[in-house]
């Protein structure tokens, strides 16, 4: 492995990330592997298959020049306002609660289902 191209792929992914307001799961989840995977790819550990690279820069709206380093891109520049998630795309931290949501057991996930009805009671008055 060339570990230089895996630190540099990793950079890049990750400021492209960031600049997306993603979790290291959010990206993850959308290219198709393991959560870990991808960590230690960020970490310069690991280089992605080809398939995984293209999936990446779908994800992370990047040119593959960019996340190779053969092409200096603006990865932290801010996006537009409003801009963090594609059309119809559920923001950042939404995804997160999801996720949180979906560990839950029944019983656990009814309890939280009440204490936000009551919350949004409250907000309405």
């Amino acid at each position: 492995m060339n570990e230089e191209l895996a630190i540099t792929v990793g950079a890049a992914a990750r400021a492209a990330r960031v600049r997306l307001g993603l979790t290291q799961a959010d990206v993850a989840e959308r290219v198709g592997i393991a959560m870990e995977v991808y960590s230690r790819m960020e970490r310069g550990k690991v280089l992605p298959s080809v398939t995984t690279l293209r999936r990446l820069c779908q994800v992370l709206h990047i040119r593959s020049d960019a996340l190779l380093g053969l092409e200096v891109e603006a990865l932290d520049a801010p996006l537009e306002e409003g801009a963090t998630t594609a059309p119809g795309e559920d923001p950042p931290r939404l995804r997160r609660l999801v996720r949180a949501l979906r560990a839950l057991d029944p019983a656990q996930l009814k309890a939280v289902a009440q204490v936000v009805h009551g919350a949004l009671g409250l907000m309405r008055r």
